[in-house]
């Protein structure tokens, strides 16, 4: 009578019994059935009890046993399974960013501006003149030499389920350090907060030459340095940002309104002649490197700023070095009507694109 053709795996089991029972003949026309050669040995070194060396022998079996053991559809749904996770906008900067990508976490918490510690920044100009209201007594006699950081995230409150619209909360808070003025005893100069709520889109639009427009965010931003008295200085906007990129290069251009104030509140009523009603920020990613720029400023007033910094490869665990470099007005709120030129140096955790 002609064996029973068994898939390989049912054979193995019924070689498997077969030898515990004694049964050789039944062992032998099982074995003798399977084509593969190694297959076949490795079904005879069973029959008879022999164990293997290693698993050199018995890896051919166990991948045909699994393969036997798949149906076409679940072999489908496997090869399928990384395109699920992996969207034709995987490489773009923005998209990244914002997490527009389908497969991403709908309820996401993340870096959003850059977080960094400058462990000195040099001024050659330091603005004493808004504390010397507080300290009649006596001069008061900044350093030049400060530590500056940054701390911002942002977390995703709501979105649909493409991804392609967002409710976004974030926060800014960015700190100027007297820590080498022991004579001072080390106060934190300036620090300013700046919470937000942003309304993000993604257009998905080819603007041609490799450019696409990914990004239209609508927003309220408050930004305050938390003071009291004659130095405190704050100011409420709504904006529109737009972003655009082109594999490792992206662009973000914002315009603002600023929400009016009454004169007799108003702690800086001239902001706007010196940041102006918008500005353009810029990265460029090259081989682990990244280099930003930020400008904003008031062209009737002819007065503004220029940010400008470099971001290594990791090279302390997930730190990166960066240098910053500023000039212009308005690198703090206290300093909003203050021209300086400083540059810093430390360690950023992510280029804030």
């Amino acid at each position: 009578m002609k064996p029973v053709q068994h898939s390989i795996g049912l054979r193995m089991i019924l070689v498997a019994a077969a030898g515990l029972s004694g049964n050789a003949a039944l062992a032998d026309a099982n074995c003798r059935s399977i084509s593969d050669s190694a297959q076949r040995l490795a079904c005879y070194d069973l029959a008879s009890g022999f164990s293997a060396p290693s698993n050199t022998a018995t890896e051919p079996v166990q991948a045909a046993t699994t393969t036997a053991s798949t149906t076409p559809t679940e072999t489908m749904a496997t090869s399928t399974a990384p395109a699920s996770s992996t969207s034709s906008n995987s490489d773009s900067i923005i998209d990244a960013a914002w997490g527009f990508n389908p497969a991403s976490d709908r309820y996401s918490l993340g870096m959003y501006h850059s977080n960094y510690l400058l462990l000195g920044r040099y001024s050659d100009n330091p603005n004493d003149a808004p504390y010397q209201v507080l300290h009649a007594d006596k001069t008061v006699d900044l350093d030049k030499v400060e530590a500056k950081f940054q701390l911002s995230f942002k977390g995703r409150l709501w979105t649909t389920d493409d991804r392609r619209w967002g409710i976004w909360g974030a926060y800014t808070q960015n700190n100027h350090w007297q820590v080498y003025n022991e004579e001072e005893s080390r106060p934190f100069r300036e620090t300013n907060y700046m919470p937000e709520l942003i309304v993000s889109f993604r257009p998905d639009v080819d603007l041609g030459a490799g450019f696409k427009w990914r990004l239209l965010n609508a927003g309220y931003t408050h930004q305050s340095n938390g003071r009291t008295e004659t130095i405190s200085r704050s100011w409420d906007r709504l904006f529109a940002e737009v972003g655009i990129d082109n594999g490792n290069f992206a662009i973000y251009g914002k315009a603002w309104y600023r929400i009016p104030e009454s004169d007799d509140v108003d702690e800086n009523a001239t902001i706007l002649d010196y940041y102006g009603h918008g500005q353009l920020n810029a990265v460029y990613r090259w081989k682990g490197h990244s280099f930003t720029g930020l400008a904003r400023g008031n062209l009737k007033t002819g007065k503004g700023s220029l940010q400008v910094g470099w971001y290594s490869p990791p090279v302390i665990g997930p730190l990166r070095a960066y240098v910053q470099g500023f000039t212009g007005y308005g690198e703090t709120l206290i300093d909003y009507n203050w021209r300086q030129n400083t540059i810093g140096a430390g360690f950023a955790l992510n280029d804030g694109f």
